[in-house]
Order: structure tokens, then sequence, then C-alpha cells
């Protein structure tokens, strides 16, 4: 799951030597190197805030806590081979090995994927299951054409890199024909409001058709970037790469789910969907 505590008042106009939010263009490599670095250095951090939320081996689409394991997003797994893009500490990839897949875990983050590999060798003790970790951009993905059967990440990859359609595509492109690719993601319509979970955050303070990024920056330079998309952009993402939209789930949120998480929380997950879940098949033969 993302990272928005700040984004409050992406307009800050504090001095330049201190950590600022902002929005601005931000080109594919600026951004994916202010992603890197901080995932990098808050890993140990992020996990140790939302590791209970997450689990070890558990599989959480996001802040509402819908799971794999009621929601079946991603059909039918034993026997299948899974790629997980965007995997942080790689707990959905060691979900999906429990229940008899063969699953690789990707993720550009070394950080991410240290505290991932720390996680694994537990696992491995206690089931004798292994999940390998690769670190690589989702929008460059080292595999041969053809190679899983289900790509998937849970607020993974999507919002974090510049150009989302070339990761669309990459998906595709490592897709078997009949393939699923699903993903979630924060729901654009997120992003009119401020970050905010009590009642600030029911007013529309930006334009949902605003798509510049939203960026933190110390001196100038960006150390987090996310981007924005409206549903519209996703669809067309999407059937650009030669996938096939064929649902878009928007968790309701729990009653008994009392957590707040950033933005997200129970007064607001009532009125607006905070997470959009894409479930698409590769029906390219």
């Amino acid at each position: 799951m993302n990272h928005t505590d700040n984004e409050d008042d992406p307009n800050n106009s504090q001095d330049s030597d201190q950590s600022v939010a902002a929005r601005r263009e931000v080109d594919s490599r600026e951004t994916a190197r202010a992603n890197r670095t901080w995932w990098d250095s808050e890993a140990a951090s992020y996990y140790g805030e939302h590791g209970s939320f997450l689990g070890d081996d558990d599989f959480v689409w996001g802040p509402e806590g819908l799971r794999e394991a009621d929601a079946a997003l991603l059909g039918e797994v034993r026997g299948k081979d899974l790629l997980e893009i965007g995997a942080g500490a790689a707990q959905c990839s060691r979900y999906a090995a429990r229940h008899h897949a063969r699953v690789v875990a990707t993720d550009i983050s070394g950080g991410m994927l240290a505290q991932g590999a720390d996680l694994n060798r537990a696992f491995t003790a206690a089931t004798g299951l292994t999940v390998p970790l690769v670190q690589c951009d989702a929008t460059s993905l080292p595999f041969a054409d053809s190679s899983f059967d289900t790509v998937f990440t849970a607020y993974g990859a999507v919002p974090f890199v510049a150009d989302s359609a070339a990761l669309m595509a990459q998906a595709a492109r490592v897709l078997r024909p009949g393939g699923r690719f699903v993903f979630s993601t924060t729901h654009p319509m997120r992003w009119a409001l401020p970050d905010d979970p009590g009642y600030p955050g029911l007013t529309v303070s930006n334009s949902y058709f605003d798509r510049t990024p939203y960026v933190e920056q110390e001196s100038g330079a960006a150390t987090y970037v996310e981007h924005h998309r409206t549903l519209g952009d996703r669809v067309r993402e999407l059937t650009a790469a030669g996938l096939c939209l064929v649902d878009l789930v928007e968790p309701e949120w729990p009653p008994q789910n009392h957590q707040v998480w950033g933005g997200w929380s129970p007064l607001r997950g009532a009125l607006i969907p905070g997470t959009a879940i894409f479930v698409c098949e590769n029906r390219v033969s």
C-alpha cells in the first residue's frame, strides 16, 4: 500500500532545503530513483507499522481489509505460475505459495526485498516452501514472453511508475493466453480529495482530471512520487495492452475495521471508495 500521509497540502511552498509536497511533472527516471530510495529507507518502519495488518504470508488487497481468501480474484492458483510485481516484502507471494502456486516476487526496492528475505527464512523453515525474490522495475520485467499464468500486485508498482501503460504492456507480455492480471491501487476518486481521514477529507479540493504527479521533495529533488490516472485512463491502458477488463471491484469498508491508515478511515470508507481492484484477462491467442 502506498505512502499518503503528507498529501494534505500539495502546494506547500516551504524552504527548498526542507521536505515539501508539490504537484509537478516528473519523468520515469526521477520517479524510479525517488521511489527506490524512499522504499529502501522506509522498508523496516513500514513493515513495523503495517506488518500486523498485512500478515507475513497473508494477501490483503487494500486498507479496507479485503483478503484474497475471501475475494478469490486471482482464480485457481494451485499448480500455476504466478508473478507479483511491486511485491514489497512479498506477503502476498508467500500466501500464494502456501496455496500451491509457483510464484516469483519482484520489487524495485532492494530494501523491501531484504525485508521479504528475512520473512522468507522463517516461512521456509516453517513450510519448506520458497519464494524467489527479484529486484527489477515493473516497466521492464526480466522474464520471457508468456511465462506466467497470473500477474498481480496489491498497491504495488502501478501508482509508483510514470509510464503505467508500459507496466500494463509488460504484464500482458509475460502472461500466457487466457492469463489473468489483477491489481489494486488507490481509487482515482481519492485524488480529488485531501488525504485526510476526517471530515476535511470529504470535500473536493483538486480536479479529478488533473494528472500532475504528487511529489515529495528536498532541495528540489524528488524523494517520493505517485502518479494519478482516471478510471478511463486505466481502461484505455489495459485495452491498449491487449487485456480485457472483466471486473472492477470497489471494496466497501467493513464495520469491524476500525483502523485509520493515512487518508483511509471508517468515516471516509463508509461514504466513498478508497481502493479500486482491476481484474483483467489476456484474451490474445
